[in-house]
């Protein structure tokens, strides 16, 4: 609505601009003032030289983590603080460093992308010289040269082609995702010689509508009147659309660099952010509670230690005067910000890394994957944004486009219908004439000889195919053809290419060339088409009506070589029934609904003669129409609904648009695993549902409901009374009295009745727009369509797909939706989605620019969301939980600690301890698991779809139960590490020699059991293993003892004391220290290993589940599977409530 809106209120403004051709005053009366435009420059880049720094670093610190760190890190610089800086510093140095690196690259590569564009040189004519310049360089009102297979470099109007008939084709993939060519005019009786046109255009401002142009060119003539020739969207090149088939053309610039349609049209990617990210964001702030919580503890304790007589300031440590003076509230608050330093490793910043590290690494084994190779396009998949790899495994609906997604938009002929008779193609000379006839007699065909002709020259008419030029003249072409043709009746389709703007056109010629009636293409204005009897008929071309998606259908107006002019019309039978007799309907509209419930793609063909003044009236009307500068589309489409009335109807065609490859295998799949599967189309409704039955998303036994323009004008009433009350009555049947539906419950159950649901455009702007009851009608619709399996929107225009995305994703619990399409009609709603996936079709790659995630074909989904999706959600929640629960067993003993010392914030472990922990001795292993992770092999993923919503349904790994379970875990292994080592240390004498061990010793001890319990931890959470996690566990724990012996035995010359002095190396001389650091590593892990004792009876449950699973799936040995059994429970250790297997 936003940008409806905007197109409004752009009207308003100045409504027009003048352009001077070639920047040449023209011989008007007033004074020449030359207009300022924009120049061509495009700009898609975000940041520059200068203000990269600044705006990055703005940008990373609206992070709350980022921020949190840096003050601080600011703390500890200017408070005197038990640890240094350096300790914080660091590893927030290191995370902005590498994100900075990361998004500087990115920008580096736009402004690459942007330099191409703009320092492209191209032809401008200057005063009748041709010059090289700069794309961007190029002004409005300049004439371009652009030549073949180029680029238009900004929106031109065509003025002069090297075509003899003024016209030049255009394909529009990069703006549209149409790959067919488009015919484009020059404007009329502009004369050769551009030197000395002398001309102005004035046209409306700059407006995003790709198929929307209106403007005038008035023509200067020495000393005449000057002239005035209407401009629409025909005589408008786009920039970004390419030249073909066409040598050179010339143009004015009308619309440069960000003005252009196509800049217009540029939606900027707003950053979408996953859900795990809000789930850390509230993990963080529950430990930001803790740590404060604890500083408050310490100070307070501090404090009422020191009050005690003789403990503020014993004998032997008098204070000095300037202490004395220092003011007590100000002191207070200066040891609350040093106890916030000493616990602050409690919220771990390398986690960001981690998570950082995590989804890039991680993106690349999405595009290294061989499966999604497709050999057809010699490409794999592409990861555009590597923050939503998790997101993956948590979707709950999915939007789907049909032309090109669902199917593959190659369209082929498959029968037709003239006058209720039904001719089915056979590629078969020894029926009569190439029909073969279905119902009725043959002997009747001879009689119907005169129609059938009509029909198909309606089809050779009706249609803006054009031939491909070859190297021959035309009429070489047409002998060429001819000669085929008198051998083989099938092969000219092959031989000759056809140009048009719409794939089911090229069918429809194709098919009629099948029955004997070649189109052999224009000459000047004359179609020229060859009949059964090899004669090569000419039709003059009087005028087209253009195929629009309102009226939803083209015409034709002709003269044949005897003078009578006809109308040949062709158009879906919702918009051609009402404008013929209803006896000729009663005949085809049987065949018309049953060759769209076999999925075919259906057209209606009527005809009318006009008499010479209908003819001369309906001439003036359209050239009125066409002049007009506001309100043209209006009175073009009331002239056309004017001459498109009392035809007579023929016929009607059948195309097929084949299914892509595996798409009701993947469909059935996604609903298995719990999705909701929508299908956003523009197509017209029949079409669209039988694509539904096809891909398995309507069952028989589905019960559809249906809320169109046609159940709205059923009782005759006003459309919204009527619109409440199919409403009312839906929601009744399929929310009230359907029964609760258990989540996670799939359709193979057969419990309840399953409703599909169907809903046009026009009724969804009914429920969007209807002004006061709009929120009401919203919510009543939403809550039919949730309760549905699968919801089927049909003629829908692009922003209206958007509208049903954001609808559903802002609903009540937020589900996490995915969109996916492939021409650049999906844009829309694939930005507006949580995750966005472009199919990489043969042409057109707006879709996939504009995607997270890109994949070459629909089948490759199902790996993506089951597999790769799920794997990652698992992965990254582990990680989260586990960074949070490493960091607590690490701060709090150092927190048991300050009991012990008076609360006088001294450290327990060494600083490079504290600096290194998170970043070298615990970061390598779980970074490798969250990569590398199987916790159920792929294989089983991908059988059993059932297994995606049970293990990660509404983020349940990232929920409050797993969280306070890792929490208890972190406070029991901390406070056993603490008090186990205490009691140790009761007894004096732990030497040989009968030495006493120091406080450094005590750390360090508890350090070492720390270290190696949580490496081991994860080592028994690992399901999957493979060398790169052997090499990190075992080398992570072989370094921290390299490590220490290495800190603590040299004299390093840049310490002023060194508090590990020999620690290390004595504290193993110890035998007491070597069996507390053994007995208390294999206590703490004592919970983890009786539970995996204590669960074995769910174990056989789960194990044949999967077996069984293993067996029918996969004929594989049996025992290549026991890891996933095994790691089927674990997760029931983790979670609690997460069984995902053991309750199938």
């Amino acid at each position: 609505t936003a940008s409806s809106s905007s197109f409004g209120r752009d009207e308003r403004r100045v409504d027009s601009r003048t352009i001077y051709v070639g920047h040449r005053p023209c011989p008007a009366t007033d004074a020449f003032i030359p207009p300022k435009f924009c120049d061509n420059r495009i700009v898609s880049s975000k940041y520059t030289v200068w203000n990269f720094l600044p705006k990055n670093l703005f940008e990373q610190f609206r992070r709350i983590a980022n921020f949190y760190f840096l003050i601080i890190f600011l703390v500890q610089v200017i408070v005197d603080t038990p640890t240094s800086p350096v300790t914080s510093g660091l590893p927030l140095f290191f995370v902005i460093t590498v994100t900075a690196i990361k998004q500087g690259y990115e920008d580096w590569l736009r402004h690459k992308a942007d330099n191409e564009v703009n320092k492209y040189l191209v032809t401008v004519l200057e005063d009748g010289r041709r010059a090289r310049k700069e794309s961007e360089k190029i002004k409005v009102g300049d004439v371009v040269e652009v030549v073949e297979d180029e680029t238009f470099p900004c929106d031109l109007i065509l003025l002069q082609s090297s075509r003899e008939d003024d016209t030049c084709f255009v394909t529009t993939a990069s703006l549209d995702g149409e790959s067919n060519h488009k015919t484009h005019y020059t404007v009329p009786d502009t004369e050769k010689g551009l030197e000395s046109l002398s001309a102005t255009v004035e046209c409306e401002q700059p407006q995003p509508d790709l198929y929307k142009f209106v403007g005038r060119m008035h023509i200067y003539k020495n000393d005449q009147e000057p002239a005035v020739r209407s401009l629409g969207p025909e005589n408008l090149l786009l920039k970004g659309a390419t030249l073909k088939n066409t040598q050179k053309i010339y143009g004015v610039a009308v619309y440069s660099g960000m003005e252009t349609k196509m800049a217009l049209n540029y939606q900027g990617k707003s950053q979408k952010r996953s859900v795990v990210e809000k789930s850390i964001n509230a993990f963080l702030l529950v430990y930001l509670c803790i740590l404060v919580s604890k500083a408050l503890v310490c100070t307070t304790l501090k404090y009422v230690w020191q009050s005690q007589p003789g403990q503020e300031e014993p004998w032997y440590n008098q204070k000095t005067q300037k202490e004395k003076d220092a003011n007590l509230y100000l002191n207070m608050f200066t040891d609350f910000l040093s106890f916030m330093v000493l616990f602050n490793f409690i919220i771990p910043v390398s986690m960001y890394v981690t998570v950082e590290m995590q989804k890039f690494l991680g993106s690349f084994f999405i595009s290294w994957d061989k499966d999604f190779f497709d050999p057809e396009i010699q490409e794999g998949a592409l990861v555009n944004t590597s923050d939503l790899n998790e997101e993956l495994g948590q979707v709950e609906y999915v939007f789907t486009d049909k032309t090109g997604t669902l199917t593959q938009n190659s369209m082929e002929f498959i029968e037709c219908c003239i006058d209720g008779f039904q001719y089915k193609n056979r590629d078969s000379s020894t029926e009569l004439d190439g029909f073969c006839v279905t119902d009725g007699p043959v002997s009747m065909l001879q009689q119907k000889a005169g129609r059938e002709e009509l029909f198909l020259r309606a089809l050779c008419l009706c249609h803006t195919v054009q031939v491909k030029e070859s190297t021959g003249q035309e009429d070489g072409v047409g002998d060429r053809v001819d000669g085929v043709l008198d051998g083989e009746m099938v092969h000219p389709a092959e031989l000759r290419g056809f140009i048009a703007s719409s794939p089911d056109e090229v069918a429809l010629v194709k098919g009629a060339m099948k029955y004997g009636f070649t189109f052999l293409g224009m000459e000047s204005k004359n179609m020229r088409v060859m009949n059964r009897e090899k004669d090569v008929e000419t039709y003059e071309l009087l005028h087209v009506l253009n195929f629009d998606p309102v009226r939803r259908r083209m015409s034709v107006i002709v003269r044949s070589k005897c003078g009578d002019i006809m109308l040949f019309c062709k158009g879906a039978d919702s918009s051609i029934f009402p404008r013929v007799r209803q006896e000729e309907v009663d005949r085809i509209h049987m065949h018309v609904e049953r060759n769209a419930t076999d999925g075919y793609r259906t057209l209606c063909v009527a005809y009318k003669l006009l008499s010479s003044e209908e003819y001369a009236q309906a001439d003036a009307g359209l050239r009125e129409a066409r002049l007009a500068l506001d309100d043209r589309e209006e009175k073009l489409m009331a002239v056309y609904n004017q001459v498109e009335t009392g035809m007579s109807l023929i016929g009607a065609t059948a195309v097929e648009d084949r299914l892509q490859e595996e798409a009701a295998e993947t469909m059935e799949a996604l609903q298995r695993a719990g999705m909701k599967v929508w299908v956003l189309t523009g197509d017209k409704m029949e079409t669209a549902k039988s694509t539904c039955y096809a891909c398995r998303l309507f069952q028989r036994g589905t019960e559809l409901l249906e809320l169109t323009v046609r159940t709205l004008e059923d009782g005759g009433r006003r459309r919204e009374e009527r619109l409440h009350e199919v409403l009312l009555d839906y929601h009744k049947r399929a929310v009230q009295d359907a029964p609760p539906v258990k989540t996670g419950v799939t359709r193979s159950v057969p419990t309840k009745q399953d409703y599909g649901f169907i809903i046009d455009g026009a009724t969804l702007s009914l429920v969007f727009n209807s002004s006061p009851d709009s929120s009401h009608y919203k919510s009543l619709l939403l809550q039919i369509c949730q309760n549905c399996t699968t919801v089927l929107c049909c003629r829908m225009a692009p922003l209206q797909k958007a509208q049903i995305v954001n609808m559903v994703k802002n609903s009540k619990g937020s589900p996490i939706t995915l969109s996916i399409g492939d021409g650049a009609n999906d844009v829309s709603m694939i930005l507006e989605a949580h995750i966005g996936i472009g199919i990489k079709g043969k042409e057109g790659r707006q879709a996939v620019r504009n995607s997270d995630y890109a994949i070459p074909k629909l089948k490759h989904l199902k790996k993506l969301l089951l597999g790769h999706g799920h794997l990652y959600y698992v992965r990254i929640a582990h990680l989260v939980q586990y960074f949070f629960y490493k960091n607590l067993c690490f701060i709090l003993p150092q927190f048991l600690y300050q009991f012990f010392c008076g609360s006088s914030q001294q450290p327990l472990y060494d600083a490079a301890y504290l600096t290194m922990y998170n970043i070298c001795f615990t970061s390598m292993p779980i970074l490798a698991y969250s990569l590398l992770e199987q916790h159920i092999c792929m294989e089983v993923l991908m059988s059993n779809a059932t297994l995606y919503r049970k293990c990660t349904s509404y983020n349940a790994m990232l929920r409050w139960g797993p969280f306070l379970y890792w929490t208890l875990l972190g406070v029991y292994q901390g406070l056993l590490f603490f008090f186990g080592v205490r009691f140790l240390f009761s007894n004096p004498a732990l030497q040989d020699n009968g030495q006493v061990f120091g406080n450094w010793t005590y750390g360090t001890i508890v350090f070492t059991v720390l270290v190696f319990t949580v490496t081991l931890k994860l080592a028994m959470d690992t399901r999957h293993w493979t060398w790169i996690n052997h090499f990190v566990i075992w080398g992570s724990l072989a370094f921290y003892m390299v490590f220490s012996f290495f800190w603590g035995g040299i004299i390093w010359p840049f310490l002023r004391q060194q508090r590990l002095y020999f620690v290390f190396a004595n504290m193993l001389r110890s035998v007491s220290a070597w069996l507390v650091i053994i007995l208390l590593i294999l206590l703490s892990l004592l919970p983890e290993i009786l539970l995996l004792v204590l669960r074995k009876p769910r174990w056989p449950r789960s194990r044949q589940v999967l077996h069984t699973y293993t067996h029918t799936h996969t004929h594989t040995h049996t025992h290549t599977h026991t890891p996933s059994s095994r790691s089927v429970y674990r997760f029931d250790v983790q979670g609690k409530n997460m069984s995902c297997v053991s309750d199938a």
